[in-house]
């Protein structure tokens, strides 16, 4: 047997695994789906195929016809531009040409890890379920079907803004609209009325959206590159019923200087009360994929001992705790059953507790409760004037 000699004294093996960095997903990124015409009048791009636009320019070039200095725009490249003005505006914006249909279009969209809200240009029609589902409900298909996937997405349509006011105008847009409504809050549904046929609500809205913070309520944010007539904005009344419906209409307060027009309300089209608004739903995809993200290196790697179960809680507290600091959230707990029974002596564990523990490192599976306390934004003051002499 060899004793290795003691040169070179010291030898120093570098570790770079501290080094590999975190996925990181934008909450702002959306995707804008679109017809043109066929050939060179509809563009450069290739059909069903996703690209960034981060320019007017690269809307026309890609997705409008250009003759000299003549444009000649298309239902994509109006809706990217007009997605372009919002302020502050989305992370990334990527527009797909449609070709021969919005399914395979969207399709193309699967493998685009980043996408989190989608629209279809200047599109009303609320289709059919199919199979195939067409126009809007491929839309609701497409973001119901890639969330369950586990690539969050929330779809943005719009009412008709040609749609004439009458008496029951909310209650004929919500019945119009129901096959819309989502179980799984994934579909936003804004209302402009009066607002041009080329000007896409939906589009302007969902950029709008993702330009802020998943936190932000969208209560009265600006909606920009958008005109109502006076005589077509909604009343008091139609505000209330459209909102409480789950559709947000396109307002000008009179209670903000100037005109511009903005959110009345910020809430998904939905049948879960318990994700009714919008920035709920955003921060708990939000919370998800960094919870996913950071800790997928902990698997294969961290043991079920009470050592290995604390760095995992460890890391799930160094996840969380940023949000705490920028008020995403107001607190957090981090719960790790088979980590209690760890931390208890052998002798002192029931019989069960050592059968969970079997069990689990049998399995190789352990449960963890992580619960939030979100604290959202004000949107309703009851305030009490009581004047006295």
């Amino acid at each position: 047997m060899t004793v290795l000699a003691a040169f070179p004294f010291i030898e120093v093996r570098i570790d770079t695994s501290g080094l590999t960095p975190v996925a990181q997903r934008s909450p702002g990124v959306i995707a804008i789906v679109g017809k043109t015409p066929a050939g060179p009048s509809g563009g450069t791009a290739a059909p069903n195929t996703p690209l960034v636009v981060s320019t007017a320019d690269d809307a026309v070039n890609l997705f409008a016809e250009k003759v000299g200095t003549t444009v000649n725009d298309t239902q994509l490249s109006r809706s990217l531009k007009l997605a372009l003005l919002q302020d502050p505006a989305p992370s990334k914006i990527y527009g797909v040409r449609v070709d021969p249909d919005y399914a395979a279009a969207l399709a193309a969209l699967e493998g685009v890890d980043d996408v989190t809200f989608v629209a279809l240009a200047e599109e009303y029609d609320v289709g059919t379920a199919g199979p195939p589902a067409t126009n809007l409900q491929a839309l609701k298909a497409h973001v119901e079907g890639m969330s369950a996937q586990g690539l969050k997405r929330i779809g943005v349509a719009a009412v008709d803004p040609g749609r004439a006011k009458s008496p029951t105008y909310p209650a004929d847009v919500d019945a119009t609209m129901t096959p819309l409504r989502s179980t799984v809050s994934r579909m936003i549904l804004v209302a402009a009325r009066g607002a041009s046929a080329t000007t896409d609500v939906a589009s302007a809205a969902m950029a709008a959206i993702a330009g802020f913070e998943p936190q932000v309520s969208m209560v009265l944010k600006k909606v920009r590159g958008i005109a109502m007539p006076l005589a077509s904005q909604y009343s008091p009344s139609e505000i209330k019923q459209l909102s409480e419906a789950g559709i947000n209409p396109i307002i000008d307060p009179s209670l903000i200087e100037g005109t511009s027009l903005h959110f009345a309300d910020g809430r998904t089209y939905t049948t879960d009360a318990d994700l009714l608004f919008i920035d709920i739903v955003r921060v708990l995809d939000d919370i998800e994929f960094r919870l996913k993200a950071g800790l997928i290196g902990m698997v294969g790697d961290a043991r079920i001992t009470k050592s290995g179960l604390t760095r995992v809680k460890l890391r799930v507290e160094g996840i969380l705790e940023p949000l705490v600091t920028r008020a995403v959230i107001d607190g957090f707990a981090v719960s790790i059953p088979l980590l209690d029974i760890l931390s208890l002596p052998e002798s002192g564990r029931t019989p069960g507790e050592n059968a969970d523990v079997a069990t689990a490192r049998a399995n190789r599976t352990v449960e963890m409760l992580v619960t939030v306390t979100y604290g959202p934004a004000v949107h309703r003051l009851l305030v009490t004037l009581a004047p006295k002499f």
